[in-house]
């Protein structure tokens, strides 16, 4: 890589992917209309763009991608409940169409995009492998999953070489406080930040696999580097290690409190030996280091 685009450039996982490619001497253009990023999350070093790549004139794209090489697409409304409520609202889509589109055109060589596990919805097994059954539970993880055949789509018909990363719980640098992304992790921070108890949803015994952002940004360099053609193949970006919400929530230390109910997958466990085996990735972060270096400070 020498020139990337990187769409959702400003919020937490872009703007992690953005300071780790600047390290690497990799020359970066952002394009972010700010609606979930934030403007302090903005690399000085990279070139940046405030634009709705949702309903940008392809003419407009055209200059930006002189010799890019690499596209990154992570711009998304990463809101659940959004979702549900807009269920008309199609402008995931229309950003991932679109820079699949202009990619095609100028011949960009690679692009990776940002999905979601929670295209598995209610998972039948644990922990999940890439050919578990797909059962999206709201818009947003509908319009991951049709990302994703579009990407394949691309792929076999235009020959724009995809590939798709699954995320699961990421956690790390600037995780947001709200929307799809918005983990146990970030409100038991707060909540313990703030000497408030720390709040149960459910009976606490729900597992879930976190996965460090660093970790995350590691699995997108290995495949944008990748010298065999991926053709919109798709990996999970998992531990492989699950932990209750009680359990975390120990990690911290403090009173819990218990009350809320909601509908949520009462488990939730990567399986990661096809990313391990075919890209040599593993994860170096541990979620209670994490956890117990952030106590310690405060």
């Amino acid at each position: 890589m020498q020139k990337v685009i990187v769409t959702g450039g400003a919020g937490f996982i872009g703007s992690n992917l953005v300071d780790e490619l600047i390290k690497q001497e990799i020359e970066v253009i952002i394009l972010d209309n700010l609606s979930t990023g934030k403007k302090e999350n903005i690399n000085p070093r990279a070139i940046f763009y405030e634009c709705d790549v949702s309903n940008m004139n392809m003419n407009s794209f055209i200059y930006l991608f002189k010799d890019v090489d690499t596209i990154f697409h992570l711009a998304a409304t990463p809101q659940v409940q959004y979702s549900i409520e807009n269920p008309t609202d199609n402008n995931n889509l229309h950003s991932l169409i679109n820079m699949l589109e202009v990619s095609r055109l100028l011949k960009v060589k690679r692009f990776v995009f940002s999905s979601s596990s929670a295209v598995y919805g209610n998972p039948k097994y644990t922990p999940i492998d890439e050919n578990h059954p797909i059962n999206p539970l709201s818009p947003y993880a509908l319009h991951k999953l049709i990302g994703e055949q579009y990407c394949k789509l691309y792929s076999d018909v235009y020959d724009l070489d995809t590939v798709c990363l699954r995320y699961f719980n990421a956690y790390g640098n600037r995780m947001p406080k709200e929307g799809a992304y918005k983990s146990v992790i970030s409100v038991f921070k707060e909540q313990y930040s703030q000497n408030q108890p720390l709040n149960i949803v459910n009976d606490g015994e729900q597992k879930r696999d976190f996965i460090h952002v660093e970790d995350i940004i590691q699995a997108n360099i290995l495949v944008a580097n990748l010298t065999k053609n991926h053709k919109g193949d798709i990996f999970n970006v998992g531990t492989g290690q699950a932990y209750t919400v009680n359990e975390i929530a120990d990690m911290f230390g403090g009173n819990k409190k218990y009350g809320e109910k909601r509908i949520e997958p009462k488990n939730s466990i990567a399986e990661n030996a096809k990313i391990t085996l075919d890209l040599n990735w593993k994860p170096k972060n541990k979620l209670k280091t994490w956890i117990n270096t952030f106590t310690e400070e405060n």
